[in-house]
This record gives structure tokens, C-alpha cells and sequence, in this order.
């Protein structure tokens, strides 16, 4: 059986609905604070200055990233808060929502140079996506981590 496709939707802060807000919020504390057990402040007041990539199957938010542009996180526009639903993840959505996101940066920022801080598992995942891995890793909330950056 083939995978289904997700429906992607591409919105600015402003832009989100209540509902949205919340099933977003509730995605990334779902995988980045009870699947991986890291207790970080996840609402960190930079919401409302990126761009939400929110990736639906059968109206079910199951991928998400946060894209910012260049001179907010890094010098260089990002990508972050990259998430899949666990039970989602065998249909490799993740190169899907990747795959949009950087889309969202070229055409919001006019720009493909793209960094982000990966977690260090990923690296594979990233590199296949055309981002390499600069300097030394590093420790985010009690996660390894390496920069990564992706230029065309």
C-alpha cells in the first residue's frame, strides 16, 4: 500500500488558528519533552517571528518544523523544531516536511544557505538533504548536537 501523501500548509504566526496553535504546541511537547525526556522550555517567545510548516494526514497535524529567517537564530536563515509524530514516522514524512521547509526559506528569504542545530542521530537524515556538518558538537539541553548547514 502506498504511503499517503501529507497536505502541507505554510502560515506565519499571525496567520495560525487557535486550533493550530495548539496542535502544534502539543506535537513538539509529544516527541521533544515526553518521547525524548528532556524538560526545556519549549515556548521560548520566537514563535511569532517564524514561519510554521504543519504537515497534515487526514486533517491530523502529524509534521512540523518553525523556519526563520537569516540574522534570528544564526547568521544564516534556519530551520528547527523538526517533528514527526512517532507512529507516523515509517512513511519518512520527515524528508517530506524538510523537503517543504526549504522551500519556505527560499521563497520567503530569497536565500539557500540554510543552518541548522541537528540532533547528532540525525546526522545521516540531514546529510541526505544536502547539509554538512560544521564545527565541534555540542550539548542542547542534555542532547548531542552538531551545526549543520545546507548551501546550493
Amino acid at each position: 500500500m502506498k504511503t499517503k501523501p501529507l497536505h502541507f500548509e505554510v502560515k506565519s504566526y499571525n496567520e495560525l488558528t487557535t486550533d493550530e496553535l495548539y496542535n502544534m504546541l502539543q506535537l513538539r511537547a509529544e516527541v521533544f519533552v515526553v518521547e525524548q525526556d528532556c524538560v526545556y522550555q519549549d515556548i521560548d517567545g520566537k514563535d511569532n517571528i517564524a514561519l510554521h510548516v504543519l504537515g497534515y494526514k487526514d486533517k491530523e497535524l502529524v509534521a512540523y518544523t518553525r523556519v526563520f529567517p537569516p540574522n534570528t537564530y544564526f547568521e544564516y536563515a534556519s530551520i528547527g523544531r523538526v517533528v514527526v509524530r512517532a507512529s507516523e514516522r515509517k512513511h519518512k514524512y520527515g524528508y517530506d516536511v524538510m523537503k517543504v521547509s526549504i522551500e519556505a526559506v527560499e521563497k520567503a528569504y530569497k536565500t539557500t544557505t540554510i543552518k541548522i542545530s541537528a540532533q547528532t542521530y540525525l546526522k545521516s537524515f540531514y546529510n541526505h538533504l544536502g547539509f554538512k556538518e560544521v564545527g565541534e558538537g555540542y550539548l542542547e539541553d542534555g542532547i548531542p548536537h552538531i551545526g549543520m548547514i545546507k548551501t546550493t
